[in-house]
C-alpha cells in the first residue's frame, strides 16, 4: 500500500531561504511541498485551510509576528503542525513559541541537519524538542514564582525588548513590524515599567546580563 506523503507548506519572506528548504525536503520522497507563504497573513490564509499536515514557519516577518500567525493559525486550524523558524538562539523565542502552540522550534542554523526529523516528528503528533529546548524547559520547572522579569512581558514586548536591545530605536521597530510609532513606544513603556528599569541602557544591559541578544 502507497504511503502517504507528508504535505508541508513553507512560511517565510526570504525566498532564498523558502527555495533551501524545498531542496532539502526535495530529497526526501514521502514529504511534498504543497505551497509558500512570504509574509504573515499569507501563511495564515494557507494555515487555516485543510489540506496540509505541517507548516514551517518564520517567527520573524514584515508584517505581523510569527506568534501572531501561530496563534491565529492553531485557533482556527488545530489540525496543523506548526515548526517555528528562527535565526534566534532558542533561549529568546523556544518557550513562547511552545506554549503558543507551535509543535517544536528550529534554529535556522541547524535546519539542514534536522529539518527533516522534525518534519516527520511533528507530523506525528508529538513535539519536535532540540536538547537546548529541553533544558530551558527542565530549567524552568518549579520555577513558576520566581520567574526572570522579561518572561513577564507579552509576545510583542518581547520582541520589542529584543530589538532595542540589538541596536534598532523605535522607529526603525515601528517601520520592521508595521505598526505605528505610538504602539511600539506604548510597548516600551509597559515592558520599562514591568521589569522596573528606567531607559534603553538598562534595557539593554538586562538583555546582554540574561543572554537574550549576543
Amino acid at each position: 500500500m502507497k504511503k502517504n506523503k507528508i504535505r508541508v507548506i513553507i512560511a517565510d519572506d526570504h525566498a532564498i531561504l523558502r527555495a533551501g528548504l524545498k531542496q532539502i525536503l526535495a530529497e526526501t520522497e514521502d514529504i511534498d511541498v504543497i505551497a509558500e507563504a512570504q509574509n504573515a497573513n499569507e501563511a495564515i490564509k494557507l494555515g487555516c485551510q485543510p489540506g496540509a499536515d505541517v507548516m514551517l514557519l518564520d517567527i520573524s516577518m514584515p508584517d505581523r509576528s510569527g506568534i501572531d500567525a501561530l496563534k491565529y493559525i492553531k485557533r482556527e486550524n488545530n489540525h496543523i503542525a506548526v515548526l517555528m523558524l528562527s535565526m534566534h538562539k532558542e533561549d529568546q523565542y523556544a518557550v513562547r513559541a511552545l506554549k503558543a502552540g507551535a509543535a517544536g522550534y528550529l534554529c535556522k542554523q541547524s535546519a539542514s541537519s534536522e529539518l527533516v526529523n522534525a518534519i516527520y516528528t511533528v507530523a506525528k503528533g508529538k513535539k519536535f524538542i532540540t536538547p537546548e529546548v529541553a533544558e530551558i524547559l527542565a530549567n524552568q520547572v518549579g520555577m513558576e514564582n520566581n520567574k526572570a522579569l522579561h518572561e513577564l512581558l507579552s509576545d510583542r514586548e518581547f520582541q520589542t525588548l529584543i530589538m532595542i536591545a540589538s541596536g534598532s530605536s523605535v522607529s526603525e521597530i515601528a517601520e520592521k513590524l508595521s505598526l505605528s510609532v505610538k504602539t511600539i513606544s506604548m510597548y516600551r513603556t509597559r515592558l520599562l515599567d514591568k521589569m522596573q528599569l528606567r531607559h534603553n541602557s538598562e534595557l539593554t544591559h538586562y538583555a546582554f546580563k540574561f543572554g537574550l541578544v549576543e
